[in-house]
């Protein structure tokens, strides 16, 4: 027959191996059990300190990044690539140029838009008035219909 093998806890508070003999068993009132090191950290386990905040515990160590070996090297991060898609109606490579373009071209392009839409507006402008000459003639305005009694209606229906 072999010896059962030797289990080795880990402190509940510290986070360090204790090994058969060593450390200390607290059960609390509600049944929830711990493994404490030694006094000193069940002592701080029930005063409710942070172990984060330990310098000596393992979690301070991790939080902290002390004791890593150094030949662990770090993965390097894949830097996004930038991707142009073409949009509806315009083609990748048009959307190259444009990028290109200088703001002296756009200005140009904006000022000969307005240009355009002014002389657009003039020539609507000119064309209108011309067109209500003809189409209505000038008596034809409807007059306010009188009440033949002469008195204003006023309210009409019942009490509500």
């Amino acid at each position: 027959l072999e010896p059962p093998p030797k289990m080795v806890e880990l402190c509940t508070f510290s986070g360090a191996k204790i090994y058969p003999g060593k450390g200390k068993f607290y059960v609390r009132i509600d049944g929830k059990s711990f493994y404490f090191l030694n006094g000193k950290a069940q002592s701080l386990f029930l005063q409710k300190k942070n172990p984060r905040k330990i310098a000596w515990t393992v979690l301070y160590r991790r939080k902290h990044k002390k004791g890593i070996k150094e030949d662990v090297v770090k993965r390097r991060t894949r830097r996004t690539q930038k991707f142009a898609r073409a949009i509806e109606g315009v083609s990748a490579e048009k959307l190259k140029e444009l990028r290109t373009q200088g703001t002296e071209v756009r200005v140009a392009q904006r000022q000969q838009a307005i240009r355009a839409a002014k002389e657009k507006a003039k020539a609507k402008k000119k064309s209108k008035p011309a067109a209500s000459k003809t189409s209505a003639p000038k008596g034809s305005k409807m007059k306010a219909v009188n009440n033949p009694k002469g008195k204003s209606v006023g309210r009409v229906g019942g009490k509500r």
